[in-house]
């Protein structure tokens, strides 16, 4: 058997674990702060390949094998690879407390309706854009992607960031910072985790399903649903259309140009994407703020006209939905193409912008697809009867950036 041992946050070596192993896998400190038997070979945690390659000599052989880890091994850890190598028949594991539950114990909050995000070797932005979604997310860091990174891509945000390092250990410290108070300071590499907090909403209700809540049971919501001015609001038919084209998903980074009621950022944000929203009047951007606040989600609204307002997102989004821009419209589907990492998507009631609008978007070298949408609703006459009403015509365009295109913009 592989034996993983998690430690450091509540979990000790048991006495007969460490007398039989043959080999021990850890960090340094882990291997430093555990009474190991002096016939034991010592792997030091760098690269994973070559101490898996030693695991599996010694693992052939029938050799007892002992992995120190920190926490709970399974939770974004060694777990995972080692049941792949090994097969996880072949693992005993033994887990400690996480470095999550032990920074969200530190600070006397449940975590049931925390969503956790790890950026260890992966993009900052997603971990980014969960936060700015979410009230309530654990990140676990990596070289690059800190308390200081974190902060920085954060400094506009309602957030409290809770800094957890050398969680377990005499040197343990837990501190509550502003995101412009993290990304001024040299962390150093002690960090376990940071939690990022929406304090207004840090208690949630009481849950059944662990997570960041459940899953809308519905969206393409009925206009009823929003505020808005004169009608002036996506139709839930497009809306549908164009929420399946965005895709939005946690992780994500949306933004709506030319938001009205704001109905697809709101309904963005309940599918779990961070959102940015582009107004350029003042009542439709309180509008925007309005109906967030009805459906609780966060919606960062933007005041400004597009094409030049974008100027001022320095992030890039995943996706974007153009509801607005008449007679400049050509030129804010060319600055969103030009920007979005993976799709836009346009709504027009005019015919005649439909080319220009198309050619905006093949020229940033998505390929570009679209369709008409008619809908009748049925609608009571006297008498007790039904008609067909019937809404007005929409185009509806969307264009892809081709996945080589977008994997390779995620390598950079």
């Amino acid at each position: 058997m592989i034996t993983v041992v998690g430690t450091g946050t509540g979990a000790a070596v048991s006495d007969d674990v460490l007398a039989g192993a043959e080999l021990v896998v850890g960090g340094r400190r882990h291997l430093d702060s555990a009474r190991l038997p002096e016939t034991a070979e010592r792997v030091v945690l760098g690269p994973l390949a070559p101490a898996l390659d030693t695991i599996g000599e010694y693992a052939a052989k029938d050799r007892p094998v002992l992995v120190l880890a920190s926490g709970d091994p399974g939770f974004f850890g060694i777990v995972r690879v080692l049941a792949e190598r090994f097969g996880p028949e072949r693992l005993d594991v033994r887990p400690g407390v996480s470095s999550v539950a032990a920074a969200f114990a530190r600070i006397g909050l449940p975590w049931d309706d925390a969503v956790v995000v790890s950026a260890h070797g992966r993009e900052l932005r997603t971990a980014v854009n969960v936060c700015r979604a979410q009230a309530k997310t654990a990140v676990l860091t990596g070289p690059g992607a800190g308390p200081a990174e974190l902060g920085a891509a954060l400094r506009d945000a309602a957030r409290v960031l809770v800094v957890a390092s050398g969680i377990g250990s005499d040197a343990e410290r837990v501190e509550r910072v502003t995101p412009a108070e993290a990304a001024a300071r040299d962390w150093g590499t002690a960090v376990n985790v940071v939690l990022c907090l929406d304090e207004a909403r840090s208690l949630g209700p009481v849950r059944t399903v662990a997570g960041p809540g459940e899953r809308p049971a519905g969206w393409a919501l009925d206009e009823a649903e929003f505020a808005h001015r004169d009608s002036m609001i996506t139709k839930f038919e497009v809306r549908a259309l164009a929420l399946a084209r965005l895709g939005p998903r946690p992780g994500d980074l949306v933004w709506d140009v030319g938001a009205g009621s704001g109905s697809v950022a709101v309904e963005c944000a309940r599918l779990g994407a961070a959102v940015t929203a582009v107004e350029k009047t003042a009542d439709g951007v309180e509008r925007v703020r309005a109906n967030a606040a009805a459906h609780g989600v966060d919606v960062n609204v933007v005041r400004g006209a597009a094409p030049d307002a974008l100027a001022d997102l320095a992030e890039e989004p995943d996706a974007v939905f153009v509801g607005g821009g008449g007679r400049e419209l050509p030129a804010i589907v060319a600055a969103c193409a030009r920007r979005a990492r993976r799709t836009v998507v346009v709504a027009m009631a005019a015919l005649d912008r439909v080319p220009a609008a198309r050619e905006a978007l093949t020229s940033a070298g998505l390929s570009c697809d679209g369709v008409l949408l008619q809908s009748s609703r049925l609608a009571p006459l006297p008498g007790d009867v039904t008609r067909l009403a019937a809404t007005n015509p929409v185009f509806l365009l969307w264009g892809v950036r081709p996945p080589a295109a977008v994997e390779e913009g995620v390598a950079q």
